[in-house]
Order: structure tokens, then C-alpha cells, then sequence
């Protein structure tokens, strides 16, 4: 096991509280009278041909988007950079803020999203961060829902896992970005859990007995950190939110149900100090959930 049983059953149940936020905003922005805020309410495709034509769109956009961001990353324009988080994570918090408080109103959730944002981009507050994922990823999937269906999910979820197993196991460029966002930029998209190991704690106890207060702050303590990348939070969204649209809630539970096990078993199947691509495991459990959901309904 990666991480403790602690650490690994709260990262799942962060992931299936968003998985559950996810369908219920995108639901949400499914009725036609009830659009996007902000001028990204996006087409709506009705034939094969517009659907294949926005796929190729989505991965042009895709691969523009990773370059970017390792150009950016790569010479180390943090400005950009956090202007570019701060201006997502804004439109991302209205859209769910829209569909998730009472008053429905764009200028109500955007007046909230900004302080929420400026702290999260500040990098101080872990709860907070975590807090504001919970909520950026189903707003972000409600933009991507409606220009795919199940056969362009599928295949852009194939994509991604073969990109996900270069970019971890090849190239080595996710866990680059990954530390450069904790480390030099204080935001990391995903979830972000530091916590001690046993043996740390353990250590810490000791010192504690027979430090000072002041000798206690000079020793370097070993701080663990789990992390769930954020496309492997927001694809399964996307997917459940396609079938659910498609063929209806049961499906779309279904679909986050596989997800979360293919998840659970990399969480439980990884070793210490080894880094891992999820979205493989993800999309295995996303098919089987598919699979079964065709069976059965």
C-alpha cells in the first residue's frame, strides 16, 4: 500500500464526495433553458460527424494546454501560471456555485469564488485546497459534458491513460510539473494530503519529551505527501456525466462506481516511493462499470 489506511480512505472519499458533487452539477446545466455562465455555454452536437469534429478539437486543445504549461513550468513564469490557475479556478467555483446555492445567480458565485481562489492560489491553507477541489472539478466537467458522447469518451479516455503511462513512466514530466506546483507555486491541481509516517510521529513524540520548544522547531522533519492528480478526478466526472445524459443516473453510478474500485486497487497495489499513472486503473473501472451497466440495463 502507497500510503496508510488513513490517508488512502480519505483521498477515496474525497474522490467519490466529487465524483457525487460532479453529477449533481452537471445535471444541473442539462436542461436546455439552463446554460453556462460567462459566455461557455458550448455546443450541442447532435450527429456523429460533430461529435468526431469536437473530439479532434478537445485533443488539439489538450495538447496545446500541456504545452503550455511546460513552457511555462520549464522557464518558471509563475505569474503566468497562477494567473492561469487563478482564472480557472474562478470560472470553475461560479459554475458550481450556481447550480449548488439557492440563489442562482452568475455575479452571486462569482463575488464568492474570487476570495476563495486568492486563497487557494496563495498556497496557505491545505483544508482550503482541498476544500475548493471538491468544487472545481464538476464545474469544470459541465463545460466538457455536452460535446462528447460515449464512444468519443471512450476513446478520449484511452488517450489519456497512454499519455498519463508516458508522462509518469516514460518521461517523467507529471511528477516534474507535480513538484514544481507544490514546491515553487504553492498550488497543485488535485488533491493534496501532507501527513507523517509512523516511524515520524513516532520520533516526534520522543523529542517532545526531552527538547525544547525552540530545539523542536530546528529539527527537519519528514513530511509525506499523497496526491490524486486532477484529470484523474475530473475524467471520471466527464464520463458520468455523458452516460447520464446518454442513458440515464443508474449508468453514471455505475460508471463512478468502477472508477472508484479501479482507483481503490492502485491505491492498495502501489508500493512506497513509486510513482504511478491512475488514469489506466481509472478507465479499466470506468469500462467495467460501462460494461456492466450495459448488461444490466
Amino acid at each position: 500500500m502507497k500510503h496508510n489506511l488513513k490517508i488512502t480512505a480519505l483521498l477515496l472519499a474525497m474522490f467519490l464526495l466529487t465524483q457525487a458533487i460532479g453529477i449533481y452539477v452537471v445535471s444541473y446545466y442539462m436542461p436546455e433553458n439552463v446554460v453556462l455562465p460567462f459566455g461557455l455555454d458550448p455546443p450541442q452536437p447532435e450527429t456523429t460527424s460533430e461529435f468526431a469534429s469536437l473530439f479532434s478539437g478537445i485533443i488539439f486543445a489538450f495538447i496545446i494546454a500541456v504545452f503550455l504549461l511546460f513552457f511555462l513550468t520549464k522557464f518558471k513564469w509563475k505569474f503566468i501560471l497562477k494567473a492561469w490557475f487563478f482564472v480557472v479556478i474562478v470560472l470553475a467555483l461560479s459554475i458550481s456555485f450556481i447550480a449548488i446555492l439557492p440563489v442562482k445567480t452568475a455575479i452571486v458565485a462569482f463575488v464568492i469564488a474570487i476570495p476563495l481562489a486568492i486563497v487557494k492560489i496563495s498556497g496557505r491553507s491545505f483544508l482550503m485546497h482541498n476544500f475548493t477541489e471538491l468544487l472545481i472539478y464538476p464545474g469544470i466537467a459541465s463545460v466538457f459534458v455536452p460535446l462528447l458522447n460515449i464512444w468519443t469518451m471512450m476513446a478520449l479516455l484511452v488517450l489519456i491513460s497512454i499519455y498519463d503511462m508516458w508522462a509518469v513512466w516514460h518521461s517523467g514530466i507529471m511528477q516534474k510539473m507535480a513538484k514544481y506546483q507544490i514546491n515553487t507555486l504553492k498550488v497543485f491541481s488535485g488533491f493534496f494530503v501532507p501527513y507523517f509516517s509512523e516511524k515520524v510521529r513516532q520520533q516526534i513524540s520522543r523529542w517532545k519529551k526531552t527538547l525544547s520548544e525552540s530545539q523542536l522547531k530546528k529539527k527537519k522533519i519528514k513530511v509525506n505527501v499523497a496526491i490524486l492528480g486532477g484529470g484523474d478526478i475530473v475524467f471520471p466526472i466527464i464520463t458520468a456525466g455523458v452516460m447520464l445524459k446518454t442513458l440515464g443516473i443508474f449508468p453514471a453510478l455505475f460508471v463512478i462506481a468502477g472508477a472508484t474500485i479501479g482507483l481503490a486497487y492502485l491505491f492498495f497495489a502501489a508500493e512506497k516511493k513509486k510513482f504511478y499513472p491512475a488514469m489506466p486503473f481509472i478507465t479499466a473501472g470506468i469500462f467495467l462499470g460501462i460494461l456492466a451497466s450495459y448488461l444490466i440495463f
